[in-house]
């Protein structure tokens, strides 16, 4: 599949892969900064997400082989990989399909352990937006009518970055609501028992967040053996948007 990739700067090649119903342009600004610093910045959008194709297939093997396909077709070797949420079980996975591809793996605020189900509510909001030609028709209505499903305002702005228009008067969403519902089991599954990654790898955790606990540090560490954990204070899981410069620092620091 023929991942669509927002590309900033030369050098070194560094890959940013988003969370669930995300995509590539969430990370637009600090993937400037970073590119500041003498990097390539490729900002993908996962297949279902963002300008991507869509497919009924979706789980992190055939994730994993859309990531090793835009490497091979941009010629990308020895990339600094940084996933967060979603996209950072893609990276764990690839990780250990592919090692020799990765110079630096960094992970955000995810783990490689099972995480039960949690996004039900989002998608039912969006499902029902998606059929309400009234809610879409202005990004306010559309706001209005996701406040019934999702109560935090944060959360509906992440989400209608993904509305756009294909028409005057009329909005759409950019995910593939019915794989992402069907197949959406597949979101939380852990990495199998035996995979190890030998490499150096940065996971930053956010201090508020309970996406990484404390006592995640053994399985962490059976995967990937060569970890140190970071933890920005202050941050929840979107530690990324919400302490922007510590987050950079963080991953600057590192590569």
């Amino acid at each position: 599949m023929k991942l669509h990739g927002n590309v900033f700067g030369t050098g070194k090649p560094f890959l940013i892969l988003h969370g669930f119903l995300g995509m590539g342009d969430n990370w637009k600004t600090l993937g400037r900064k970073i590119a500041e610093r003498g990097f390539q910045v490729h900002l993908i959008d996962q297949r279902n997400h963002g300008r991507s194709p869509h497919s009924d297939d979706f789980n992190y093997k055939v994730l994993v082989e859309d990531l090793k396909e835009y490497c091979n077709d941009h010629d990308l070797t020895d990339i600094t990989l940084l996933g967060h949420s979603m996209g950072g079980k893609t990276a764990m996975l690839f990780a250990m399909y592919y090692p020799d591809v990765i110079a630096k793996l960094i992970i955000a605020d995810i783990g490689p352990k099972f995480y039960p189900q949690h996004h039900q509510v989002i998608l039912e909001g969006l499902q029902a937006l998606k059929n309400d030609d009234n809610a879409l028709s202005s990004r306010s209505k559309a706001d209005e009518f996701l406040s019934k499903y999702i109560k935090e305002i944060g959360t509906r702005q992440f989400l209608l970055k993904s509305v756009y228009w294909i028409e005057k008067g009329k909005l759409d969403v950019r995910f593939n609501l019915p794989a992402l519902i069907d197949n959406i089991e597949e979101i939380g599954k852990p990495l199998e028992k035996g995979m190890i990654y030998n490499k150096s790898t940065l996971f930053i955790k956010g201090e508020k967040s309970n996406y990484i606990l404390k006592e995640d540090k053994i399985n962490i560490n059976e995967h990937f053996p060569k970890n140190n954990i970071e933890i920005i204070e202050g941050a929840g899981h979107w530690l990324h948007a919400e302490k922007p410069i510590e987050f950079y620092n963080a991953v600057l620091s590192y590569v």
